[in-house]
């Protein structure tokens, strides 16, 4: 799965102490995914007693390319 962060979400993971490969473990193997609102998605998973929460939009004409 290609991943692009918004400047947001790097601010974000940077305020929280968050790496991109932490990000990539929810990604790839999440605990729960459910719709947000208006095209996102959250995926959930449990690490090191925390729960995480990941929200991510699938643009699926960028898989294409």
């Amino acid at each position: 799965m290609l991943v692009t962060y918004t400047r947001h979400s790097r601010k974000r993971m940077r305020w929280r102490k968050i790496d991109e490969a932490d990000v990539d473990l929810v990604l790839t193997s999440p605990d729960r995914i459910e719709p947000s609102g208006e095209g996102r998605m959250n995926a959930y998973k449990v690490l090191g007693g925390r729960l995480w929460k990941v929200i991510y939009f699938q643009d699926l004409d960028a898989q294409k390319k």
